[in-house]
């Protein structure tokens, strides 16, 4: 399963990317590595909890998501957010579309009544879930499989940015979930080069990185 631009608007794409670019939610250093908690040396790092600050991208932003959301996924009954990150944007979206809201921890809590899913949820609703940033998955699709436990429909996810790895679309793919996602590093690439964040001498070495992510930079 192949993840989807949302709304087939290539300008909602560009548009994300340049304003992820603008605010530093993502930067890019080919030559200055960062090292992700997996170990992985990057050249991008993202954080798009930082458009939380900016009132212009903040809005723009949900406003995206929650016209993907109506144009992917209509019969959705319930925005579920992926804690931390996708917490303020899931309300946020929710908020949009009138839509009833939770969010889901990454594991349940240690005290008071355990919860792992934060919010009213009921068996069988239409759930979409909400995700910022998408790398290999495989968090993301753990919050699925604690709310298909629960015993919802999920629907399928959304996210702001994904880096598009083979093996997240495999994990997607194996988890039978659609993934839309906003913008992803194609276009970021282009955006980043036409507004002068890169040199087109950088664009094979950060290509490249996505290609094999695991060894890049080792």
């Amino acid at each position: 399963m192949q993840t989807t631009v949302a709304v087939n608007r290539p300008e909602v794409a560009r548009q994300v990317a340049a304003y992820l670019l603008n605010i530093e939610a993502i930067q890019l250093r080919p030559d200055q590595p960062f090292k992700w908690s997996s170990g992985w040396n990057s050249p991008i790092y993202c954080d798009n909890r930082l458009a939380l600050s900016f009132p212009e991208v903040r809005t723009f932003i949900k406003n995206a998501l929650a016209g993907a959301i109506k144009s992917h996924f209509p019969a959705v009954e319930l925005i579920a957010g992926v804690a931390t990150a996708g917490i303020a944007q899931g309300a946020l979206v929710a908020d949009v579309l009138h839509l009833p809201y939770a969010y889901v921890r990454p594991e349940p809590k240690k005290h008071g009544m355990g919860n792992q899913i934060e919010g009213r949820v009921l068996a069988g609703q239409k759930v979409v879930v909400l995700e910022d940033l998408i790398s290999t998955g495989g968090s993301s699709l753990k919050v699925v499989d604690v709310l298909r436990e629960a015993g919802v429909e999920v629907l399928g996810m959304i996210s702001i940015f994904t880096y598009g790895f083979s093996i997240a679309d495999e994990n997607f793919k194996q988890k039978g979930v659609e993934l839309v996602s906003l913008s992803n590093y194609d276009c970021l690439l282009t955006e980043a080069l036409k507004l002068d964040y890169i040199e087109s001498s950088q664009l094979e070495t950060l290509s490249k990185w996505r290609e094999d992510p695991g060894s890049w930079g080792a």
